[in-house]
């Protein structure tokens, strides 16, 4: 005697077409997956900003003589190569005091500070960061006289990463 199943309803056919219901049971559900998405990427820019703003304090940044490289696109997030250097004289009254760099989508937006002293001669440094997803890196360069300059990179991040 042989059990005759039933179909199951719950699973449309092969080939069968999906309804307007469906479709649009899809994309609320996509909606809603994505929105926490928007709203995280909006809090860590905000956070980045903060950051940046406790370095700032009252003053505003320029755009100057402070270079930043980085690779437009990185295969690996775990590890991307950055170097930053600012022209100066390394003089008593006028050096770089520090270069802090920021990268906007990371859970912890500030990554590196780097701090010279007039003895440093040159304010030149390499290293290798890590990128949760695709963004932008910002550097920004404090000068012994409270001049102010800064600085930004995209990077597409195309895999790894702190959250892929």
């Amino acid at each position: 005697m042989q059990r005759k199943i039933s179909p199951d309803t719950r699973f449309p056919a092969r080939g069968s077409r999906l309804t307007r219901r469906g479709f649009l049971s899809a994309g609320g559900t996509l909606l809603a997956l994505l929105t926490p998405l928007r709203v995280l990427a909006d809090e860590r820019i905000e956070a980045t900003k903060k950051a940046i703003s406790k370095i700032l304090g009252e003053r505003e940044a320029a755009s100057g003589p402070i270079k930043l490289t980085t690779p437009a696109i990185a295969e690996n997030g775990n590890t991307v190569p950055i170097s930053v250097e600012v022209e100066s004289p390394f003089t008593a009254d006028d050096y770089v005091k520090a270069v802090h760099i920021f990268a906007e989508q990371n859970p912890v937006p500030e990554v590196v500070s780097f701090h010279y002293t007039a003895a440093s001669g040159k304010a030149k440094n390499s290293t290798r960061i890590r990128l949760a997803q695709t963004q932008r890196v910002i550097a920004i360069a404090e000068m012994s006289d409270g001049r102010v300059f800064e600085t930004a990179n995209e990077v597409k991040v195309t895999i790894g990463g702190c959250g892929g």
